[in-house]
């Protein structure tokens, strides 16, 4: 086993979003409530990051095949909790075919250094330049468990349909061992050429159609699914340029991208178990995940609804939180290395553009969410019978708000840790001494939260005069209702339109034929598009063949003679030619 920079930095994540989805499961997942799976819950949680630990921790290639492969099991057993319900199987089986396939690829990436090297054992092995190639398996193997587009096929369902706080620990570290395993492995082995450019590209192609996917949902879970994509690739981003610097002699630029990158795993895995919960308490508090049924939650869930908006500002990269930090670190490096006179710099630009595009995008998607989940008048009458959520759960969701607004305030404090890791990646046994970057950042923070403070204080204090209320403007209509309220579909409506290519929405319109008024609907959906209509029907074909060559296999001895003597004498006639 093996303690290092790295390791440590994954293990402190699992420690921080286990407890704390651990702590919020006692309430969301009670005993009273789930009387046959709560128990099974807690053993499945447990055993769950106990895997993770040891997949963080192994120096041998076996034994990470084995921890690997019982954390893809425990966490199958915790996505179908409700295995009641016919979608939860659904996405189980999914998660499980996906995830083995993964397995797949690696036992064949472990099996192959084995061979390779002649041991088991893992480390430095960056002079054996025949291991190159290796690394495209290693890439398919941990990108599927990372999520990375177009490998991401199993993650919205899995998301989607688990219980909240597996979401939780799903979306803010089981992906994250993925990037663990392409951060390990792009710093021992020997990169293959190119091997840079195509991680930036994986990680820009899933920041920008991830969100975009997420501005097609509905569904909150799945809608938060899909940004976990787009995050991952933020993070590919700013290993891809750290990669491609390793190339140019290990320049600034490409540090600033990969400690933008390391943070970004710790930040999107705070806010994003952040948003798993908070998402689950108004599952929890109204039945329902769809966005269309809700509205008006701020008044009966004050406490979710502030930290679900603090966990939105974080991830969509706005100061003064977590998540503007590491993504100005890969802005930085980005455009440092985009003054170069080279041809580094004809994919930096691109990148940062498609970066900050991306940032839009997420504003835009988490402006929707807010406002049609909290704002508004309810939908329903579950959603205007909501309470506010257990101590034991806005407890777990305050914790993880206050390490986003920590990070967020004094960001200067990690830069240590942030190079003690890049040293490690880097093989720099003397550390790399770097000036602080963070240090104004942090001075802005700080200025812009006590700003903001300010006038919230005296927008609070001041003495206001006499206020009338009054319903919203309702366009001449005598009877307004919640169902004129602007739904998700329609709020994103022109965003969605505009990627239309690659979301291929499917809209279902019914109007009435008389003249006279009746009853009409619309109803809009986004599929997923590399399951839905290239993963699922490319199966289909291969089952089709597979139909046709069992037909080959009726039980006649004597036909199965005959075969064997075909495929020896094709066999003898190119062995002859």
């Amino acid at each position: 086993m093996r303690l290092d920079g790295i390791s440590a930095f994954f293990l402190l994540l699992l420690t921080v979003v286990g407890a704390t989805g651990a702590l919020y499961s006692q309430t969301y997942w009670a005993q009273k409530a789930h009387p046959r799976s709560a128990g099974q819950s807690r053993l499945w949680w447990s055993a769950m990051l106990a895997s993770m630990g040891l997949v963080l921790t192994q120096s041998n290639g076996l034994h990470f095949l084995f921890a690997w492969e019982a954390f893809a099991l425990t966490a199958y057993f915790l996505v179908t909790l409700d295995r009641k319900n016919i979608q939860v199987r659904a996405a189980g089986r999914l998660y499980l075919i996906a995830s083995h396939a993964g397995t797949l690829a690696l036992f064949g990436f472990f099996a192959a250094l084995a061979a390779k090297t002649g041991s088991w054992e893992l480390g430095p092995m960056t002079s054996q330049t025949a291991l190159a190639p290796l690394f495209w398996v290693a890439l398919a193997g941990f990108g599927i468990k990372a999520g990375v587009f177009p490998l991401h096929i199993w993650l919205p369902s899995a998301h989607a349909n688990a219980p909240s706080h597996v979401s939780a620990i799903m979306s803010g570290v089981a992906i994250k061992m993925g990037i663990y395993g392409l951060i390990r492995f792009s710093s021992w082995l020997p990169l293959p050429e190119g091997a840079g450019w195509v991680v930036a590209g994986l990680g820009s192609a899933s920041a920008v159609l991830g969100v975009a996917f997420a501005l097609g949902q509905h569904d909150l879970k799945r809608l938060l699914a899909y940004h976990s994509v787009e995050n991952i690739g933020i993070i590919l981003l700013g290993l891809g340029f750290a990669m491609i610097a390793l190339d140019h002699g290990r320049p600034e630029w490409g540090l600033l991208a990969l400690t933008g990158g390391l943070l970004h795993v710790w930040n999107h895995g705070l806010f994003k178990a952040l948003l798993f919960l908070g998402a689950g308490s108004v599952l929890h508090a109204t039945g329902t995940r769809e966005m269309s049924r809700l509205g008006g939650l701020w008044k009966a869930m004050p406490w979710t609804a502030s930290l679900f908006t603090l966990g939105a500002m974080a991830i969509s990269g706005l100061p003064p939180l977590n998540g503007f930090v590491s993504e100005w670190l890969v802005y930085r490096g980005l455009l440092d290395a985009g003054r170069l006179k080279t041809g580094v710099a004809l994919g930096a630009l691109p990148a940062a553009i498609l970066l900050g595009v991306t940032g839009a995008l997420a504003l835009a998607c988490f402006v929707k969410v807010c406002g049609v989940v909290f704002l508004g008048a309810p939908r329903s009458e579950d959603v205007a019978k909501a309470r506010e959520c257990g101590v034991g759960m806005r407890a777990a969701m305050t914790v993880l708000g206050a390490c986003c607004l920590i990070i967020g305030l004094a960001p200067a404090f990690f830069w240590p840790t942030l190079l003690r890791v890049a040293s490690v990646w880097a093989h720099t046994d003397s550390g790399l001494i770097v000036p602080n970057p963070l240090s104004p950042l942090g001075t802005a923070h700080l200025l812009l939260a006590l700003a903001a403070l300010t006038v919230a204080a005296i927008a609070v204090l001041l003495p206001r005069g006499r206020q009338k209320r009054a319903l919203t403007w309702d366009c001449g209509y005598r009877a307004p209702s919640s169902r004129m309220q602007y739904t998700a579909g329609s709020f994103a409506g022109i965003i969605t339109a505009w990627f239309g290519w690659i979301l291929r929405p499917a809209v279902k319109v019914s109007l009435p034929d008389d003249i006279f008024p009746a009853r009409s609907s619309l109803e809009s959906r986004t599929p997923e598009t590399v399951l839905e209509q290239v993963v699922i029907p490319a199966a289909t074909h291969i089952l089709r063949l597979a139909d046709f060559v069992r037909t080959f296999q009726h039980g006649r001895v004597q036909s199965y003679l005959l075969y064997l003597c075909a495929a020896i004498l094709v066999l003898s006639i190119a062995v002859l030619l």
